[in-house]
């Protein structure tokens, strides 16, 4: 490596960093704003250098962005010394690195690397995007290569018709591997766009950036699908407890089936309605079925404003929708409410009421606690569970394990209202990639938010509310990989953080939670931990990514655990993970401030969770495309609520 003037190295090392398109939320290096002091040492534009090794000088952050190491932010403070295992000086390529008023000195390069391996290359395959739902839409990119894993994909879609791009959440990169249970998935990158329009066409451009080879920019389009409705003018057949099976046996597409007031028994729908134009059932005031609506194998069946007390099975039938009704489960069928245990596509199981017949106490907690029922289960892609109010079941929502889970994908599970959950309020086991557990409001639940495992990811877990979970918050158990918490709201008992799985947690990525546990002991045989912040002893480190989140406990410490790594206070926090800007807080974060929940049994009331001013988790997160727009200050807070918004609608409209 050669060793010459000052001014080319300089020159050429700020075209480097400027040249680099940075993320949107990564701030932009200003060479009026910021220096460099660097020794004589050359480094020559267009060759790649590895173990480059700065330090910081001046006050300011250095923010460096470099995916070979698994890493998209890394701050440090004055004085830290920086190792970038590769730089490539005078073009576009990673780390990505901007500046923020510090001065940096180089200290040395190891020595120049060779050209790049053709199996460093991207080679690109189809983009896809399978079972758009109603408001969210998942983007899977098929490839091979980039065998230094340095690849990265952004995304910006439009509604058709529209000039105005918006940014996406990057695509993750999904790793071919194995985990400790011998569970693998397909190479790709993946990832969902959320919270769009439904009955809308959206363009989608996705730019696969690979400074080994392979970069490009693809297009694709999706629709999401339309809130099922009745079809317009719909003929309407009048039904009572005597003519229901004719009545039904006769009805068409299109056509609406009334029950009038009476008592009717369990039923079957053995007809199928069309797209536009689904076969309703609807109740009135005063019609209660008692027992089981079976509808197997069928297209596009809408059961609506119906009183149960049974259940709904719905086995294998597509386009499937039941709103705003009540079901009441019942112990002689097994306690179910709506459920589907064969794979079934597109759901839209929407505004119910539904109510089992768990009674909260020590006794009825955990998986081998005196429980029984799944309040609503499925498995198959595209389903939609918004707006439900469940209780008192074993799984408030589940989907389906082991063999049974079958295409467990493009699920939204969105502003539920779940309380007493005697094992889980949201069951996301063995989801496949892109399923989304947004805005649900848990309360009094012995587990809330279960992922055992994800199978890869993306699962995402974003701004829900979780108050008195009696073990764990989040259960990712069975290895675990590719779990992703964004913006989660959790108070409880024991750890405010604790994930106790006895098997790798793999490729963890969190931001902008706000976590907060106190006293802790255990219920149902199971313990909730002694009130540490963060206790995940089988993470692995290497491949976890969590940082801008907010950790309190009430026992007065701030102490955990972060894989084979120990902490006992907020710096070491910050020093010894990947959490270099997290910040501590307490139970005086909220306006209304809670009771801490330190009898788990106790049936408390639903709090309210919002922040108040001055907060350590005001504008203590971190800007993320697609999640945290519409923030107020000058960064987003952390936890599921932005000071001074408005609650969202959990349960029914």
């Amino acid at each position: 490596m050669p060793f010459t003037c000052l001014s080319r190295l300089v020159a050429t090392l700020l075209v480097c960093m400027q040249g680099v398109a940075l993320a949107a939320d990564t701030a932009t290096f200003e060479p009026a704003t910021a220096t460099l002091r660097l020794p004589t040492l050359q480094l020559d534009a267009g060759d790649r250098y590895r173990d480059v090794v700065v330090r910081l000088l001046d006050p300011g952050q250095l923010r460096v962005d470099d995916p070979a190491v698994g890493t998209e932010l890394q701050y440090l403070t004055t004085g830290s010394v920086l190792r970038l295992p590769q730089v490539v000086i005078g073009t576009a390529t990673y780390p990505r690195v901007s500046l923020t008023r510090p001065g940096l000195e180089l200290l040395g390069a190891g020595g120049l690397v060779g050209p790049a391996s053709a199996a460093d290359a991207s080679v690109p395959g189809a983009v896809t995007t399978p079972f758009p739902t109603l408001e969210n839409i998942t983007v899977e990119w098929d490839f091979t290569g980039d065998a230094n894993r340095n690849a990265v994909v952004g995304v910006r879609y439009r509604a058709q018709g529209s000039s105005a791009w918006r940014t996406g959440m990057p695509l993750r990169r999904i790793h071919n591997e194995t985990s400790g249970q011998g569970r693998t998935w397909p190479l790709r990158h993946s990832g969902s766009i959320f919270d769009v329009a439904p009955g809308t066409t959206y363009e989608i451009e996705v730019t696969l950036t690979d400074p080994d080879g392979g970069s490009t920019v693809r297009t694709a389009t999706a629709t999401t699908r339309s809130v099922p409705t009745p079809a317009p003018g719909a003929v309407v057949k009048p039904a009572t407890p005597a003519t229901l099976a004719s009545v039904l046996a006769g009805a068409n597409a299109g056509e609406v089936v009334e029950l009038g007031a009476g008592r009717y028994s369990g039923f079957s729908v053995a007809r199928s309605g069309a797209s536009g134009r689904p076969l309703v059932i609807r109740g009135t005031p005063g019609a209660v079925v008692e027992g089981e609506i079976s509808v197997f194998n069928q297209r596009h069946v809408m059961l609506t404003e119906m009183t149960l007390n049974g259940r709904v099975r719905f086995n294998g039938s597509n386009d499937f929708s039941m709103t705003r009704s009540t079901v009441n489960a019942t112990a002689a069928l097994g306690g179910h409410g709506i459920i589907t245990f064969t794979r079934a596509e597109n759901a839209y199981i929407a505004d119910n009421t539904v109510t089992g017949t768990v009674v909260w106490s020590e006794a009825a907690l955990g998986a081998s606690g005196g429980n029984a029922g799944e309040g609503i289960l499925i498995t198959g892609p595209g389903h939609v569970l918004m707006n439900n109010r469940v209780a008192r079941f074993r799984d408030n929502i589940s989907l389906l394990e082991d063999d049974e889970a079958v295409d467990q994908y493009s699920i939204d599970i969105l502003n539920n209202d779940l309380s007493e959950a005697a094992d889980d309020g949201v069951e996301a086991d063995f989801c496949m990639h892109n399923c989304r557990i947004m805005r649900n409001r848990l309360t009094n639940v012995f587990i809330a938010l279960s992922s055992q495992p994800g199978l890869g990811g993306p699962t995402y877990f974003v701004r829900n509310v979780v108050y008195n979970a009696v073990h764990v918050a989040f259960k990712l158990y069975r290895s675990s990989y590719g779990d992703v918490l964004l913006h989660n709201t959790v108070v409880k008992y024991g750890d405010a953080l604790g994930i106790y799985a006895g098997a790798t947690v793999g490729r963890l990525y969190a931001r902008n939670n706000l976590f907060i546990g106190g006293p802790g002991g255990t219920y149902g045989g199971y313990s909730s931990g002694t009130g540490r912040v963060l206790s995940i002893a089988d993470l692995d480190a290497a491949s976890a990514d969590l940082d801008f989140d907010a950790y309190g406990s009430t026992v007065g410490s701030f102490t955990g655990r972060w894989g084979a790594t120990s902490f006992s206070s907020l710096a070491e926090l910050r020093a010894r993970t990947t959490e270099r800007a997290a910040v501590q807080v307490g139970m005086d974060s909220f306006a209304s401030v809670p009771v801490f929940p330190g009898s788990p049994i106790t049936l408390y009331t639903v709090p309210d969770l919002r922040l108040q001013p001055g907060s350590a988790a005001v504008d203590a997160g971190q800007a993320i495309p697609n999640i945290s727009q519409g923030f107020q200050g000058r960064a987003p807070d952390a936890g599921a609520y932005e000071l001074g918004q408005a609650l969202p609608v959990y349960g029914p409209r």
